[in-house]
């Protein structure tokens, strides 16, 4: 495995076009360019997916504004082009995770703590269609971590939860069942032959202290990628910057990758897990060792139409055959004003850049 993704990585340094930069080592950092500006009444972008054939675009937004009568949130259906051809409502329930399997597009709808579906070529008004529920677990916190400390010490974290499913990340196997982490609980869920139940059953696939956080960013397991050839399942733990792995059969987690400042959402592609660490407002190629090979975009300021250049609060990414879309949640996270970018934003948008080892630059 280590030689095919030196070849791979080799391939990559070859082909990459002009938007790149490498370093000494062969690390490679790349530019993003603007692909889309959505809609005036779209809020926080959280999710994204593609469409494998048509390259359509699908947006899912986490709207959670006080009172909750003041939210808008949607599932946006673009064209390949990024314009806007048609939206489903969702009112005050905010989106997190969002998936093509099957011809339909599945999300997480956070609110509601229900994976939903859509179909593909939906259109306006479109009333999405429940899979599956997620309910509290008992117990609602997975227990408690040990940490060893240089001085041969150890801390003792006990985490608390009150039983809310903060259902997050989403991913499909070649098998068509779904995966669902939950932030909160510290599980990992799996729903089987999701693309064919109704209603569905969910499984808790695993529960460990490593899926939680008492970090500031308060979410932990996120974002989740499947590699089906190698049989492992990859997750992110966003509050503590970690990514981590597991048999996807079930089995212990260990730690894959340290210090991923708010890692999100998660992308398996061309032997490459892409991390969008929203902290770093930056999105990053790591090899199947953890180790950092690519690094895409920066915080620019925020444009004369209130939007973001460059990356701000990076939430998810999907592949479009040779580029990588980015969708900027630029999210306000602390109760101070004036302390953060994402509070100036009054527009939103999503970014792009080509990824190394692409046949051509992307438009």
């Amino acid at each position: 495995m280590r030689r095919i993704v030196g070849m791979t990585l080799a391939a990559m340094l070859a082909t990459t076009g002009g938007a790149v930069a490498r370093d000494g080592d062969g690390h490679m950092r790349m530019q993003t360019r603007l692909f889309a500006t959505l809609p005036a009444d779209f809020r926080h972008p959280e999710s994204l997916a593609t469409h494998p054939q048509t390259g359509a675009v699908y947006v899912g937004s986490f709207d959670s504004r006080e009172p909750a009568s003041e939210r808008n949130n949607q599932i946006l259906r673009l064209s390949a082009d990024g314009q806007a051809l048609a939206r489903a409502r969702l009112g005050p329930t905010p989106v997190t995770g969002l998936a093509f399997a099957d011809g339909a597009i599945y999300f997480l709808n956070f609110g509601a703590s229900k994976l939903q579906r859509l179909p593909a070529d939906f259109e306006d008004m479109a009333v999405p269609e429940d899979v599956a529920s997620f309910g509290p677990l008992s117990p609602p916190a997975p227990g408690e971590r040990l940490v060893s400390n240089p001085d041969g010490s150890q801390d003792r974290i006990a985490y608390g939860a009150a039983g809310f499913p903060a259902i997050n990340g989403l991913a499909f196997d070649k098998a068509g069942h779904a995966y669902v982490s939950d932030s909160f609980q510290g599980a990992i869920y799996r729903v089987e032959r999701a693309t064919n139940c109704v209603p569905c059953r969910v499984e808790v696939l695993t529960r460990d202290p490593l899926l939680v956080t008492t970090g500031s960013l308060p979410f932990g397991a996120n974002g989740i990628a499947i590699d089906d050839d190698e049989g492992i399942l990859y997750v992110n733990n966003a509050g503590d910057g970690r990514v981590l792995r597991m048999p996807l059969r079930g089995g212990p987690l260990e730690v894959l990758a340290e210090s991923v400042h708010g890692a999100d959402g998660l992308l398996l592609h061309e032997q490459l897990l892409w991390v969008a660490s929203n902290q770093a407002d930056a999105v990053v190629g790591l090899d199947k060792q953890g180790k950092e090979r690519v690094r895409a975009g920066h915080f620019g300021g925020i444009g004369p139409d209130g939007a973001p250049i460059g990356l701000l609060f990076p939430a998810a990414t999907a592949v479009q055959g040779d580029r990588m879309l980015v969708a900027n949640l630029a999210l306000p996270l602390t109760t101070r004003d004036g302390d953060e970018w994402e509070e100036e934003v009054t527009r939103w948008n999503l970014m792009q850049f080509d990824i190394p080892g692409g046949t051509s630059p992307s438009p």
